[in-house]
């Protein structure tokens, strides 16, 4: 390999990799521009360092090259209550190591066609992923927990858990726990229920709550939803 060529494939490398970086930081994430372009740079050092080795193999490098933006990738994946950030972009940074393992093993054309590929998948995609979100979540594998809290006198908790029961049997609802807690002051009790059900129905819950409002023991209700979680079926 000539010095030239190894410029070339470095500077293509380097190139493309701040071309993919200038989206995430356009978007303000926490891999942008120089680390792309360093992760893409990176890549192609080493797959040319096995190139200028003798009787190394570059396949293997460019699997070591792998294996550690994993390790780097999942340094930018946080996790937040019942969410995960950083998923895209320590996906980013996977692709901009195979843009760069391409370009540092000569295919210009296709390293180009990969850094394109990995554009328009994050400005494309994004929209269409976010009017997919919107969409109302029926006929999916994804159950909804809700958790209805009920505070009420301390004579009137069997017959709160037994109205719980009663809406539970008589609509689409499973119950997942129900369990009462001490309140400071001694004539009140809470009462708490996890509702399960498989399609998103906050007008059902509503409903449930309000019939319970109605029960002259009882001082306040709310509910929220606790997650969204993968069903077992």
């Amino acid at each position: 390999m000539t010095g030239t060529e190894f410029t070339i494939r470095l500077g293509v490398a380097l190139m493309l990799g701040a071309t993919i970086g200038i989206e995430r930081q356009w978007r303000q994430r926490m891999a942008g521009l120089r680390t792309n372009a360093l992760v893409s740079t990176g890549a192609a050092l080493f797959v040319m360092l096995s190139a200028l080795t003798p009787g190394e193999n570059p396949s293997a490098i460019a699997a070591q090259v792998v294996s550690g933006i994993g390790f780097l990738g999942g340094g930018v994946i946080l996790r937040e209550g019942l969410s995960v950030r950083g998923l895209n972009t320590a996906a980013t940074l996977w692709c901009a190591a195979a843009v760069g393992c391409l370009s540092g093993s000569g295919h210009l054309s296709e390293s180009f066609i990969g850094a394109i590929a990995v554009l328009l998948a994050n400005i494309l995609l994004r929209p269409l992923a976010y009017n997919i979100n919107r969409q109302p979540i029926k006929n999916t594998e994804v159950e909804i927990c809700y958790q209805c809290s009920i505070i009420c006198r301390s004579e009137d908790e069997a017959h709160v858990r037994a109205l719980i029961l009663q809406a539970v049997n008589s609509q689409s609802l499973m119950l997942r726990a129900l369990k009462s807690e001490d309140l400071d002051n001694p004539t009140k009790v809470e009462v708490k229920a996890q509702l399960v059900t498989l399609d998103r129905d906050d007008v059902l819950l509503e409903q449930v709550v309000s019939r319970l409002s109605l029960e002259a023991g009882v001082s306040a209700v709310s509910w929220e939803i606790m997650s969204d979680m993968p069903s077992e079926t």
